[in-house]
């Protein structure tokens, strides 16, 4: 049933937005790592869920778990709820745990839609989870309206490593800081030129 709907869904996807992934090569073929995007839409992430051919699993806001509905798919889809007003303890365990399995997890460091727009402080939690599983996580800059039959480009960058980064993450200030450098990181892939992108992959192939 998952690979129905993924398929389905993906089908829509290229319909309405046809999405343009850069940077395949930055996305591991297998073990485990946080993929942080920029949370630009609603369904950015069920995008990238449904265009990656790995499974990538997905912490989400806790309201959506009211909808009967919604419950199906993420349990389907492998989606987990979490607490955004504070450190949801459950959430990170249930993080290192598809981690520690070699999985894909994704995760807004920006907490909600547009956040870092709204002047929204981003969240610690995706740099505290990669630094104590001792995985790398994977920036990503989207870009586009989402508005039906216009391109959306899901820009991948190279996986940042996180293995030194144990006690520096435990420190709120260090972490906050690393956060900062990781949010620049995913704006920078959010603004690059497309067509620049290109040029430089064709040019390393």
């Amino acid at each position: 049933m998952r690979v129905v709907i993924k398929f389905i869904f993906k089908i829509f996807a290229i319909i309405m937005y046809r999405p343009k992934i850069l940077g395949k090569e930055n996305l591991p073929e297998e073990g485990g790592a946080l993929l942080c995007p920029n949370h630009v839409h609603n369904l950015d992430a069920a995008i990238i869920v449904a265009m990656f051919k790995r499974k990538v699993n997905v912490l989400a806001k806790e309201e959506l778990f009211k909808n009967k509905f919604l419950c199906w798919i993420a349990d389907l889809f492998g989606i987990y709820p979490v607490k955004r007003e504070k450190a949801d303890m459950q959430a990170i365990k249930i993080s290192l745990k598809l981690l520690k399995k070699d999985e894909l997890l994704l995760i807004f460091p920006e907490g909600t839609r547009n956040g870092m727009a709204k002047g929204v402080k981003p969240k610690n939690g995706a740099v505290l989870i990669a630094a104590t599983a001792n995985k790398p996580i994977i920036p990503i800059g989207i870009q586009g309206s989402f508005k039906p039959f216009t391109k959306v480009i899901i820009n991948i960058g190279k996986p940042i490593d996180y293995s030194n980064a144990r006690e520096e993450a435990k420190d709120k200030e260090e972490a906050s800081k690393l956060t900062r450098k990781l949010m620049e990181k995913i704006v920078k892939l959010r603004d690059e030129d497309p067509k620049v992108v290109k040029r430089v992959e064709k040019a390393s192939n």
